[in-house]
């Protein structure tokens, strides 16, 4: 049955959930092998990995706070060459403490994506890292600290830069009108999760930094 999203717009219209996901029981979000999912105000535990889940109180409302967030991050990234014809878009890939990754569910499977990376458009004026962070707060709900470089991808019309990172606060229950659902999903599990073979190149390179990053 159709549910109402609890979130409008930006323009102020409401948002009609065509097939609202069902939420995952509480215990689901301590089980490392499990896919966890919460909907829009929906049930979460007080904590997760050691972190507090609780509504952003502090959420910024201009460009320049997001910049600023973003400019504590400390690493190096490459020159983001941008296709002619192609707008620049930038996300991240969020990994929880427990190995698994952060999704969002867009709205009506938006673009026919079931599932994918938070990222949007970089807006005139915005810098990449500042729209990655701003993205993960939309589109599901959470504060985060970019933690490196990931990969850069192409698509019909954009231009993406993903990064890796990491939560450090916020409610995906608190995810904008742009998702119906936020996942946490086990790293082995997301290519079945997400359905945009893109994604995948996300979830390749994902693997690659992993296996670069693991103790040998």
């Amino acid at each position: 049955m159709p549910v109402t999203h609890p979130r409008k717009t930006e323009g102020g219209r409401t948002v009609i959930i065509e097939h609202p996901h069902t939420p995952s029981p509480l215990q689901a979000w301590h089980e490392p092998d499990a896919i966890a999912t919460t909907v829009p105000l929906g049930a979460m535990p007080p904590e997760l990995n050691g972190v507090v889940v609780a509504p952003w109180g502090d959420v910024p409302i201009h460009a320049e706070g997001w910049q600023r967030l973003a400019e504590l991050a400390e690493f190096e990234e490459p020159v983001f060459k941008r296709p002619a014809g192609r707008r620049a878009a930038a996300g991240a890939v969020v990994l929880e403490a427990d190995g698994r990754v952060w999704l969002a569910a867009p709205s009506n499977r938006f673009a026919g994506n079931k599932a994918t990376f938070p990222k949007g458009h970089v807006e005139a004026g915005a810098e990449l890292r500042a729209t990655a962070v701003r993205e993960c707060f939309e589109e599901i709900g959470l504060a985060v600290e970019l933690l490196a470089h990931l990969v850069d991808t192409t698509r019909s019309t954009t231009h993406n830069r993903y990064y890796l990172a990491r939560r450090v606060g916020g409610d995906p229950a608190e995810m904008g009108w742009e998702s119906q659902a936020v996942h946490l999903v086990p790293v082995g599990q997301l290519k079945e999760v997400l359905n945009n073979p893109a994604d995948h190149l996300v979830v390749d390179a994902l693997l690659a930094f992993l296996a670069q990053s693991s103790p040998r």
